[in-house]
């Protein structure tokens, strides 16, 4: 038996993509069959990326790399960052990420940056 994997966001968003390329040229049963052949994916796999790429006509976005960054906070300022992460139904490393975009978009560059 063929081992499967889930395919990473970068990768997922990649094929998306290109069905939604493929659909500009071709009809949805010679989509799904370059998929099959291409990515070696099952049919149902195929057809769910032709379904996401229908609901995106513009394509999705195709994230940036990620890395693992450690920094020390204080006890109570973890705390609130998780509850806030479980009560948006966030990931953690999404919500810091938006709060570090947002301060980075507030502070001005220069000596005294954002004071």
């Amino acid at each position: 038996m063929i081992e499967r994997r889930r395919a990473q966001a970068k990768q997922y968003a990649q094929r998306v993509n290109r069905t939604l390329a493929l659909l500009k040229r071709f009809a949805v049963p010679a989509v799904m069959r370059e998929l099959v052949r291409r990515y070696h994916v099952s049919l149902r796999q195929a057809r769910r990326y032709v379904d996401v790429a229908q609901q995106h006509s513009r394509g999705v976005p195709v994230p940036e790399p990620t890395v693992v960054f450690t920094v020390k906070l204080p006890v109570g300022l973890v705390r609130r960052v998780r509850a806030r992460a479980r009560a948006t139904g966030t990931y953690l490393s999404v919500l810091v990420a938006r709060a570090l975009e947002d301060w980075l978009e507030r502070v001005r560059p220069g000596p005294h940056g954002g004071r």
